[in-house]
């Protein structure tokens, strides 16, 4: 016995036949509407001559009323109904339209006029069909609900969900007002290669690839940052990219191995300023797409607006769960602190990744106001300059909101005697640690032609998305987020 897919298919491929043996290309190839949907109703709002109009878009919905039929067709700015009269269309035309099915596309013409129940509709006086559909749409009213389907299948996920296409059209619009504030402010966008024959600038696993022609390995780019700091010693004094990274790690509601990084950096300046560029961007940026600085997740009104909360990393350990990294300079005593506290701890960790853990389990959790938490241990950081006053720390911050980490900056290291021997230092602690700083050649060399005092800076694009979308998985604001792949039958 055949599916209903099998069944509902096989009725469609007979319509489509019988579309073409009337001498219809089901499938022209083009079709230039007048107007955008919404723009469309909005001439209609006005007061404006609306006759003589074309729009096109997909059928979501269709009710037949005997010589008359309505249609909602959507296209990417919105929906609208149609209308299609017998007495206006004649009867050829007319009995076309039990050949199209939801899910197909067409163009209409005709006048937009408003009906009894005060619904703006096109009174269609000529359609074309622009591409028949061989597969059903979900169901009308229950939509696309399936989780894994929608992600696999985003494009019925978009189709079928009005939140999931306000999503993406809103991390657009955030991408865009990014770009806006920085080339404001000076900023100039770059390009930096994606395969780099050695994965530096962040402690993270790569993912490996092999380039024939060079018959070498290389490596998918875990960050952007060497590259763009070598454009600061070739005198670009601000620089940014956005770009795809990727991290072979773990998938979780926070983290996808693919994912898009703003980074950032500007010479003569530091960490502080840094803090600055983020409060203004996340502020702009929010007040562009949402038209406010303050956004509400879990019942918590969050608001983006300058001066976010300045907090010590120390201080906050401490505060939060009564250790002070201070107090154990190596990762034996601070590993027997933390197991004093009940924490199972990896023996294998050196003393920076203890204390990130000690940020991720006790600290990150509780910061939900906007916060940056400021100067870590230098192990943790090889690539930041180190505390003015204290050589055990590094002038970096991370920032925080909703419990989530967004942003991450340094004031650079630019000596490049310390920054070799700190690459050396971490290669010697952390041997067979996949996540360890590499040290980059090309990039040492160009730190010894002089890179000036400089801030820089990244954040995770999705999790910014997340937060001003209101999701809590990342899945929910990347297009086609990785997936297992699923067994073939």
């Amino acid at each position: 016995m055949r599916s209903r897919l099998e069944r509902i298919t096989s009725q469609r491929l007979e319509s489509l036949n019988r579309i073409r043996e009337k001498g219809i290309d089901p499938y022209p190839h083009c079709y230039h509407p007048s107007y955008a949907i919404k723009e469309a109703v909005a001439l209609f709002e006005r007061g404006e001559k609306a006759e003589n109009i074309s729009l096109a878009g997909r059928i979501m919905a269709r009710r037949s009323m005997g010589k008359m039929i309505f249609a909602d067709i959507r296209d990417s700015s919105g929906k609208i109904q149609l209308c299609f009269r017998y007495n206006l269309l004649g009867e050829e035309n007319f009995e076309l339209l039990d050949e199209i099915d939801i899910g197909d596309i067409v163009g209409a013409e005709g006048k937009l006029f408003r009906t009894k129940a005060g619904e703006i509709t096109l009174e269609v006086s000529h359609f074309t069909i622009l591409c028949k559909s061989l597969r059903p749409l979900p169901e009308k009213w229950h939509g696309l609900v399936d989780t894994d389907k929608r992600y696999r299948q985003r494009h019925l996920d978009l189709i079928s969900n009005e939140e999931t296409r306000n999503i993406f059209m809103s991390r657009s619009k955030i991408i865009t007002a990014i770009r806006n504030f920085l080339d404001s402010r000076g900023f100039v966008e770059v390009e930096t290669p994606v395969l780099q024959p050695e994965a530096g600038g962040a402690a993270a696993t790569p993912f490996t690839t092999h380039y024939q022609a060079l018959d070498n390995d290389f490596y998918l780019r875990i960050a952007l940052e060497l590259h763009l700091k070598r454009l600061i010693v070739g005198g670009f004094d601000k620089v940014y990219e956005i770009g795809r990274a990727f991290r072979n790690e773990g998938i979780s509601g926070k983290h996808n191995p693919e994912f898009t990084l703003l980074e950032c950096y500007q010479a003569y300046s530091d960490y502080t300023n840094m803090m600055s560029l983020v409060e203004e961007m996340a502020s702009y940026v929010a007040q562009e797409v949402l038209g406010n600085t303050k956004i509400t997740i879990n019942g918590n009104i969050i608001n983006l607006a300058p001066p976010w909360q300045r907090v010590y990393l120390r201080d906050a350990i401490k505060n939060y769960c009564d250790i002070d990294f201070e107090d154990y300079p190596d990762a034996t005593s601070l590993r027997s602190k933390m197991e004093e506290k009940g924490m199972e701890v990896d023996p294998n960790k050196g003393r920076g990744k203890l204390v990130d853990e000690l940020i991720s389990t006790f600290v990150e959790p509780n910061l939900i106001q906007p916060t940056f938490l400021i100067d870590y241990p230098a192990e943790m950081s090889p690539l930041a300059k180190r505390k003015r006053g204290n050589e055990h720390l590094v002038e970096r911050f991370e920032g925080f909101i909703n419990g989530m980490e967004i942003a991450n900056a340094f004031t650079e290291l630019n000596d490049p005697i310390d920054q070799r021997e700190r690459f050396k230092q971490q290669m010697r602690e952390r041997v067979g640690d996949e996540e360890v700083e590499i040290a980059d050649e090309d990039f040492l060399e160009a730190l010894e032609y002089g890179m000036p005092p400089t801030g820089g800076l990244g954040i995770g694009i999705d999790r910014l998305v997340m937060l001003l979308t209101g999701q809590s998985s990342i899945r929910e604001v990347i297009l086609f987020p990785q997936l297992r792949t699923k067994p073939k039958s």
